[in-house]
């Protein structure tokens, strides 16, 4: 079954052509946009809904060829089916300049709007509609409570949110501990629970009230201790669905408790972050998680990272290393009062100190770019010669040995 969305102005042509579709049975109509939107918008409403066919109004002739064209520059191949109660033969031929040869005439016909639909169909079978659909989705999981886990995937986020064409959303899905609510001060009542139970009604009006904007970071919280709540798999992937559709880099903070949820996550996640410290338990811990998730055909998914790292600790990265079996991607040094600083602001750790600019590493590796030279750090000048010569507005008289 076709997903179709209808843009028109005029209500009662809409549910018009909506009845003409609905006696069809072949087409399911996800969203009926009551005027023609902004760029923005547009593009919100196709991500959120991914239909594969719009049926647009020529109610203004100039504005829809406007929306035609919008329409294929956020998603190429999508089929455009006009409408309306003007068969102007120019009309029709203005149409077809511009690539589109669907027109449904009012009163609409059921035999017309069923070869239409058929025509719609071939071609999306010829040549599918590929949807924006991120790939980025990271999960992160502590090896046992208390290791930073929360700390990291907030951080991480902003980090990427931080990068150029990089919208992210961070989900606190930890329904016994969340701390993304507390450590960013949020005071949305809405949680992760109001997402999953409407997660088959997720759009672009419902979801700016679940989440809390931070620059280019959208923050969904688990909301207060519930335990009991669980779940389910068809809800994690429908919000799964509408976050890749809608984001760039999707950052999910696990609790560690491996609830049937997590591991939802982290089947649909392209990296699993492993977090531990440099501590015989947490080292345990996070090698019987490894093993576990082995069990689950996950492991060529898991990562670790090493929290509040030291430069002279006991146990060196190559030793747990060969301990776990698996290599460390990030050491994220042990800053305490950088973090303490930035709870209390309720805010990301700085930026420009070694955490922040770690976690900056991270972030470009996560969505595999490379990172731009830092140019602001120039060579030291290897004589007095190069000193002066880097001095600006300065010409320099040097005497030889006679003067």
């Amino acid at each position: 079954m076709l997903r179709g969305m209808i843009i028109c102005p005029d209500e009662g042509l809409a549910e018009n052509l909506q009845d003409c579709l609905n006696e069809l049975k072949s087409v399911v109509i996800v969203r009926w946009v009551d005027r023609y939107p902004n760029e923005i918008d547009l593009v919100r409403a196709l991500r959120a809904h991914s239909p594969q066919v719009v049926f647009m109004s020529l109610h203004d002739l100039d504005v829809a060829f406007d929306m035609a064209a919008r329409i294929e520059n956020a998603m190429p191949g999508m089929q455009i089916v006009t409408f309306g109660q003007d068969t102007d033969p120019q009309a029709l031929i203005s149409l077809m300049r511009v690539g589109i040869r669907e027109y449904l005439a009012w009163p609409f016909q059921r035999a017309e709007a069923e070869e239409t639909v058929l025509r719609v169909t071939e071609n999306l079978e010829r040549k599918p509609l590929q949807p924006f659909e991120s790939e980025y989705l990271f999960a992160f999981l502590p090896s046992k409570p208390g290791v930073g886990t929360s700390t990291i995937a907030m951080n991480a986020a902003h980090a990427c949110s931080r990068l150029p064409d990089t919208k992210t959303v961070l989900i606190d899905m930890d329904l016994n501990s969340g701390m993304q609510r507390f450590m960013l001060k949020l005071d949305n009542d809405y949680s992760i629970v109001d997402a999953a139970e409407n997660a088959f009604k997720l759009d672009e009006a419902l979801w700016p009230q679940l989440v809390t904007s931070i620059g280019q970071m959208d923050v969904l919280h688990s909301g207060r201790l519930n335990p009991g709540y669980r779940i389910e798999g068809a809800q994690v992937r429908s919000m799964v669905e509408f976050s890749r559709r809608n984001y760039k880099s999707i950052c999910v903070d696990l609790s560690g408790n491996m609830e049937k949820y997590s591991i939802e996550i982290m089947q649909e996640a392209k990296r699993v972050f492993l977090v531990t410290t440099p501590e015989i338990s947490a080292l345990h811990l996070a090698r019987e998680r490894y093993h576990y998730l082995r069990q689950l055909d996950l492991a060529d998914r898991i990562q670790l990272l090493l929290n509040r790292s030291q430069k002279r600790a006991p146990i060196s990265v190559s030793q747990i290393e060969d301990l776990l079996g698996l290599p460390v991607l990030a050491c994220l040094p042990n800053d305490y009062q950088g973090v303490t600083r930035a709870l209390t602001a309720g805010k990301p750790v700085d930026s420009n100190s070694e955490l922040g600019r770690e976690f900056q590493r991270l972030a470009y590796q996560m969505m595999e770019r490379k990172m731009a030279k830092d140019s602001s750090k120039a060579a030291k000048p290897k004589s007095i010669t190069d000193y002066l010569s880097i001095l600006p507005g300065k010409s320099i008289l040097f005497a030889d040995k006679k003067g």
